[in-house]
This record gives C-alpha cells, sequence and structure tokens, in this order.
C-alpha cells in the first residue's frame, strides 16, 4: 500500500494509473461516496468549462520549423546572420 508523505502526497501504484488511463500531468478528483472517496480522472477544463486547449488546436501549423517558431516567439526576428538580415 502507498504511504502518504509528510507533504500529504501519495503515489499512484501503476496498475491503477494504467487502469484510469492517468499520466504524468494529468489532474485527478478524489469524489466522496459513502464508503470513502473515489479517485477519477479529469479531462482538462477552465473554469467555464471549456478545454484550455481546443483554442490553439491547428495554430502552429506552419511551414516554420520550430527553432524559427521558438525565435519568432522569444523576439528574436529579424536577426543578423553572416552579414544578412533574416526575417
Amino acid at each position: 500500500m502507498p504511504r502518504v508523505t509528510t507533504k500529504g502526497q501519495v503515489t499512484i501504484p501503476k496498475r491503477v494509473r494504467d487502469a484510469l488511463g492517468i499520466e504524468p500531468g494529468d489532474e485527478v478528483a478524489f469524489e466522496p461516496t459513502d464508503d470513502g472517496y473515489v479517485i477519477q480522472k479529469e479531462a482538462p477544463t477552465t473554469e467555464s468549462g471549456n478545454d484550455p486547449f481546443e483554442t490553439y488546436r491547428g495554430a502552429a501549423e506552419s511551414d516554420d520549423t520550430m527553432p524559427e517558431r521558438m525565435r519568432r516567439l522569444r523576439g528574436e526576428y529579424p536577426r543578423d546572420v553572416d552579414g544578412e538580415e533574416q526575417t
């Protein structure tokens, strides 16, 4: 049986994680029942109940490479490479 740490954390056994489809980063809920609690995997949602990633699905579709996208996000474009300005 897993034990609770001093921080109130417990490791969910692998067989239980596999059965519930729980992966690193997932959120779980503890629902009270008459006999105790039930643990279940939570779907990603915002306070309004929407999937927070739905807005961004497909937003990264472009011909840019990942390093190019990251440079743009960091504001590193345009940059000077070998004396020529790159865009």
